[in-house]
């Protein structure tokens, strides 16, 4: 395992700083969570909102296995969305500083992420942009860091986010490629703390991603929890900065490539290092 450093230049920013801490580089080693079913043998649930009184939060329980987490700092350009699940887009520019408003970003960050989409999806002509979330890693934060390995969206539930926001193109548009892909990127970067891990989507088969009811209070979704499985290859991009996106691919219609994916504890980080901040925006991605 490397453990490789590179001290960071000074990166003052309102999120906090990065002045000379040394940026862990190389493959890691890692506990990452992983599903355990239900003991009922009930089907899995999560609530999005607090849950009805008398219902736990999700009914379905953890595995920590620890797994080797390979680097690709220095051959991003070997990983395509296609074949791989993700995709590493560099020298990215944007507009938007603050990340604090929500109507903001939908006016000036989202252009731009439909632009590196049209861009970097090979194939694509229109793009439907329908969320997003900003996470921080403050323990008061309304959204904090992911850590469970997981997959946004089923074909059940990618189907479902097409006729909901479609509406009545939504049959037409099905009958060609539909893909969802996740822009995720730093605010703080670059990324020092719960660096996000995400799976060669070749080496997690399909009997390894459960579908779990996603619960909200006006109506009812899928995600997809994943099993542990030896033959699961994760990477993460050490020391990811601001202006360097992932691109991960939650479903696709044609290829089937999707990404496992969850932040991890990298047991090279040290107390007092700022904590990752970040935002993803989910994409409905047409042809």
């Amino acid at each position: 395992m490397s453990t490789t450093t590179e001290t960071q230049t000074q990166n003052q920013t309102k999120f906090g700083t990065t002045a000379d801490i040394p940026i862990p580089r190389g493959s890691t080693k890692a506990s990452l969570t992983f599903y355990s079913a239900p003991p009922d043998g009930a089907a899995p649930f999560n609530y999005v909102e607090p849950q009805p009184e008398g219902h736990p939060q999700r009914n379905f329980g953890e595995f920590n296995q620890e797994v080797t987490i390979q680097d690709v700092r220095g051959r991003e350009s070997d990983f395509d969305m296609n074949t791989n699940g993700f995709s590493v887009i560099q020298g990215v520019s944007s507009e938007e500083k603050d990340f604090a408003d929500d109507e903001h970003i939908k006016q000036i960050y989202y252009p731009e992420v439909e632009k590196v989409l049209l861009e970097n999806a090979p194939g694509a002509n229109r793009i439907f942009l329908f969320d997003h979330t900003v996470r921080r890693s403050d323990p008061g934060a309304k959204r904090t860091p992911v850590t469970r390995a997981h997959i946004d969206q089923t074909t059940k539930s990618a189907t479902a986010r097409v006729h909901l926001h479609m509406k009545e193109e939504a049959d037409e548009l099905l009958k060609g490629r539909v893909r969802l892909i996740n822009v995720w990127r730093p605010l703080n970067g670059p990324v020092v703390a719960s660096p996000l891990a995400y799976a060669d989507s070749r080496s997690v088969p399909d009997s390894d991603i459960i579908g779990v009811e996603h619960r909200y209070p006006d109506r009812t979704g899928e995600t997809a929890s994943v099993k542990f499985t030896e033959q699961g290859r994760w990477h993460y991009l050490s020391g990811m900065k601001n202006d360097e996106r992932i691109l991960l691919q939650c479903y696709d219609s044609k290829d089937g490539a999707r990404t496992p994916h969850t932040a991890f504890t990298d047991p090279r980080t040290q107390p007092g290092w700022p904590g990752r901040e970040s935002i993803e925006v989910r994409a409905l991605v047409f042809g």
